[in-house]
């Protein structure tokens, strides 16, 4: 679907962009918009991937006149620019409402006015049953963009809710082994804490299944794998550490919470799975022939998806940080 086509990626010289990116260029489009604020992250990014097809444009999801002057002729747009960070969308609301609410509405508006084919827009499972205000930004957007598929017909719009990436700018697991490299020591908010994790593979793997299948108004979930925190920091503890490293507990931060989900017991209701791998959520919303289009489907039957009740064990841990070469890294 992508041969000769034109793809606008927001937020594209990000990690999760990065490694999407690399993955589009094998399926022959025509070019590639990165469209970022991030002067530097687009000038290395340029220099690493050095791809003719890559066009890099600096601009800002809060500009209209900019994102739709960039979206012209584009055929597919995939949205990852966000504010994500958790505490910084709780000291600066305003502005994580200002890239993660009125950016997405602005990518609606540019996308039906360039008649992009299918917009992708990259959620969180924060979103599930939200909390803090970056989780509420984001289940704002979710809703902007089912919404959008009843503004127009020839665009259709559709969601993706993603867990935290192995790797990614921000990352735990990076954190987590800086930390090990100049302190000798781990800071955890809370030895409780349970997260979802991807890798950046599966992450990819989910934005272009999004991406083929969807018919505008779900939202597509990977079944994601979730760890303790505290077995993710014993593991690199027990390959990088020494016998004085130490676990520092050092209380949650505002807007966290212990346990994530992402589904909610309500959307149970109106979700499916598909192909054994992703969970399909149908809104509430009446689009026409979109319920028809999953009916094949089973529905979940999990009450809601916790992620205390689908746990990883430490063994597992390690052995995937292992086969991602997370664990081959020397200091």
């Amino acid at each position: 679907m992508f041969t000769n086509s034109i793809i606008l990626v927001t937020g594209g010289s990000g990690s999760w962009g990065q490694e999407l990116v690399k993955e589009l260029l094998l399926h022959n489009p025509q070019r590639i918009i990165i469209f970022s604020r991030n002067e530097a992250s687009q000038v290395k990014m340029n220099r690493e991937i050095n791809d003719p097809r890559l066009i890099f444009s600096i601009g800002d999801v809060r500009d209209l006149n900019a994102l739709t002057k960039a979206c012209e002729g584009v055929n597919y747009i995939f949205h990852l620019a966000a504010l994500k960070h958790v505490p910084v969308c709780e000291e600066q609301p305003l502005e994580a409402w200002k890239t993660n609410v009125i950016g997405t509405q602005n990518v609606i508006e540019a996308a039906i006015a360039n008649r992009v084919k299918k917009v992708i827009n990259i959620s969180t499972d924060k979103a599930a049953d939200p909390v803090n205000f970056y989780g509420m930004t984001k289940a704002i957007g979710e809703k902007l963009i089912v919404y959008a598929n009843l503004q127009n017909e020839e665009t259709k719009f559709i969601n993706v809710r993603g867990g935290n990436i192995l790797g990614s700018n921000g990352s735990v697991l990076n954190i987590f082994i800086e930390q090990l490299k100049e302190k000798r020591k781990i800071g955890i908010t809370d030895k409780k804490m349970i997260r979802f994790f991807m890798t950046p593979k599966s992450a990819t793997e989910l934005l272009l299944t999004a991406a083929k299948e969807g018919k505008g108004g779900e939202t597509f979930i990977l079944m994601m794998s979730q760890w303790k925190i505290l077995d993710l920091a014993e593991v690199l503890i027990e390959t990088y550490g020494t016998a004085d490293t130490e676990i520092v507990e050092t209380g949650i931060r505002p807007g966290e919470k212990l346990d994530e989900v992402f589904l909610s017991s309500i959307e149970r209701d109106n979700s499916v799975v598909l192909n054994n791998q992703y969970l399909v959520v149908l809104p509430s919303t009446n689009i026409p022939t979109l319920k028809q289009a999953y009916a094949s489907c089973p529905s979940v039957k999990m009450e809601s998806y916790f992620s205390k009740n689908l746990l990883k064990s430490k063994a597992e841990i390690k052995q995937i940080l292992t086969d991602e070469g997370f664990l081959s890294q020397k200091f």
